[in-house]
């Protein structure tokens, strides 16, 4: 039976500022599980702490809503114990780019078959705009009292360079463009990361909705024009089309230059896609081939008495101090 937008709908209440770009996101992420028909006892949605991190609190999937900077190796634990669920893990630019940061490089080396979703306002918005990791130096919000000291991230050429196999930029008020960039990302073979541009109308009152629709942005002709783009209307091809390592260095290094426009020429899209890296379950199962057919949470851990199948009284008795 086909899957209803409202079947993924909680009626959990929202505490997100009026405005707030994670409105978009998270209808943008229902939109794309009711058009892909997932089982909703399939799959879960994870996430760290922040605004953003409230997601799947309002989904009708599982959801686990784990540590600050977390998120990653709870879902990496859930993705390995059940390689057939559909994982998706939410969270915000401070989130996986701060205090995550070391889980979101190594998480990248492992090509885990899931989709992590930034939402990326630049500003820490849970703890009243504090500068993130995202935001540019020199940049002022209304929130700080000086500008930005710290460089910025540039969260896609990270990406990249950490392994990550999908690599896209959507934007949060965009809902059907990002709605399709989170199927794309659910439905390739390995670790897909997407960046959305989310403003934050509470903290951040520099790239707000107005920002990115272009105003103050005028061409030659004085017209305004959006501060986004669709890098597949452009002839754009991130996509790596053989076992290559000079196709693949080339589609590498095109992303990493398109990764740096940013401002009033900002582009949206997939940068990068190689599906030709085994996927961690596909490296486990090369070296322990039941792997695919038995994965831990397959086993059974107990009789129907509740008698745990694992007998570990020979390894208590080694490790007892008499």
């Amino acid at each position: 039976m086909a899957l209803k937008l409202s079947d993924l709908k909680t009626t959990v209440h929202n505490d997100w500022c009026p405005g707030c770009g994670d409105f978009g996101i998270l209808n943008a992420v229902q939109m794309a599980l009711a058009e892909m028909n997932v089982d909703p006892t399939n799959t879960v949605v994870v996430s760290g702490v922040g605004c953003s991190s409230k997601a799947p609190h309002f989904i009708k999937t599982y959801g686990v809503h784990t540590l600050h900077g977390r998120s990653l190796p709870f879902a990496t634990g859930i993705k390995l114990a059940n390689p057939g669920m559909e994982v998706v893990v939410e969270g915000g630019d401070g989130d996986g780019m701060g205090i995550g940061a070391g889980h979101f490089v190594n998480s990248g080396r492992r090509n885990l078959d899931m989709l992590y979703i930034v939402h990326d306002n630049e500003v820490y918005g849970l703890t009243k705009g504090q500068a993130a990791p995202t935001m540019r130096l020199g940049m002022k919000t209304k929130s700080l009292p000086l500008p930005n000291i710290n460089s910025g991230i540039n969260p896609l050429m990270l990406a990249i360079a950490s392994g990550y196999t999908w690599v896209a930029r959507g934007y949060a008020y965009d809902v059907r463009h990002l709605k399709d960039l989170i199927i794309k990302g659910i439905r390739h073979k390995g670790f897909a990361f997407l960046d959305v541009l989310q403003p934050c109308p509470t903290y951040n009152d520099i790239q707000t909705k107005e920002y990115w629709a272009g105003e103050g942005n005028l061409d030659v002709n004085g017209r305004m024009q959006p501060r986004t783009y669709k890098l597949e209307e452009t002839g754009y091809d991130g996509v790596v089309h053989a076992s290559d390592e000079v196709e693949m260095e080339r589609k590498v290094q095109q992303a990493v230059l398109k990764s740096f426009e940013f401002g009033d020429h900002t582009p949206i899209g997939v940068f990068y896609q190689n599906e030709f890296v085994p996927t961690y379950a596909e490296r486990i199962t090369k070296r322990a081939p039941s792997y695919a057919t038995n994965p831990p949470a397959a086993q059974e851990i107990a009789y129907p008495d509740g008698t745990p199948v694992t007998n570990v009284t020979k390894l208590l008795d080694e490790l007892r101090i008499v």
